[in-house]
């Protein structure tokens, strides 16, 4: 909660900064407030609040195969929530990215444990994410998206703040050393400000499709553990790849037009 609560605060505060110091952009007024505070609460405060208690009682395996979830979840909300419908090509290309994850993770699930409650607490975690993201989409915002960015996590970690401080057990020790501020570094500079202003633009062209690069996050994930703790590549990952980037290509590939007769 610490570690996360720091990201949000001072990527939120940089972001803030630089959007109404520098770029001069004007502060939000009355009537965006609300949808920031909406936003802020699906995409930062409860999303991710209910993500870090719920990894207390789910395994690593299950924990990464979560996020795989969103882009079924981002089609049913869309459909639902907008009426707009979701192409054939576009179930099959989210059945073949969920398929490749599961296949890739499917070593890490055989050892893997997890609680009801921890469980039921990620999955709602997911969903609240998922309809941060049709929410957004589907918002007529008056501000640009850097203002949105630093205002939604910046009034996010201020929510979650008071959760952070009763959760936090007395014989808990913090150690603010270079391994700390590195991987505040990497959260906020690369994650929350860089990769979140990517994904915002692609959310506003089409959350569906936007969607389906979430299914590349496990995927970088086992990259990383092989670079950085030298843990294998098996051909379960080889082959869940190979999934991930048939069903990323059939997603994100324009569709012919029709030709009239």
């Amino acid at each position: 909660m610490l570690l996360f609560n720091v990201r949000f605060l001072l990527a939120g505060i940089l972001m803030l900064v630089y959007a109404h110091l520098f770029a001069k952009n004007k502060l939000p007024k009355k009537g965006d407030w609300k949808q920031l505070l909406i936003f802020g609460l699906l995409n930062t405060t409860v999303y991710l609040g209910l993500y870090i208690i719920a990894l207390k009682q789910v395994s690593a395996g299950i924990g990464s195969l979560a996020p795989a979830t969103n882009p079924l979840m981002i089609g049913i909300l869309s459909a639902l929530w907008t009426g707009r419908r979701v192409k054939a090509v576009q179930w099959v290309s989210i059945a073949l990215g969920m398929a490749g994850v599961i296949i890739a993770t499917y070593p890490l699930l055989q050892n893997s444990t997890a609680t009801v409650q921890g469980l039921a607490l990620m999955l709602l975690s997911m969903l609240c994410y998922s309809a941060g993201v049709i929410y957004f989409a589907e918002t007529k915002w008056q501000l640009p998206s850097i203002v949105i960015n630093g205002w939604q996590v910046f009034i996010g970690g201020i929510v979650l703040l008071p959760f952070t401080f009763l959760m936090h057990h007395p014989s808990a020790v913090n150690h603010f050393d270079s391994r700390f501020w590195g991987a505040e570094g990497w959260l906020i500079i690369p994650v929350s400000i860089i990769s979140v202003q990517l994904w915002l633009y692609l959310l506003k062209v089409d959350a569906v499709r936007a969607s389906l690069w979430l299914f590349l996050c496990p995927v970088f994930g086992f990259v990383y553990a092989a670079i950085l703790l030298s843990e294998p590549i098996t051909a379960y990952t080889v082959v869940g790849t190979l999934f991930v980037i048939i069903g990323l290509y059939l997603g994100q590939r324009k569709q012919p037009a029709k030709k009239m007769e």
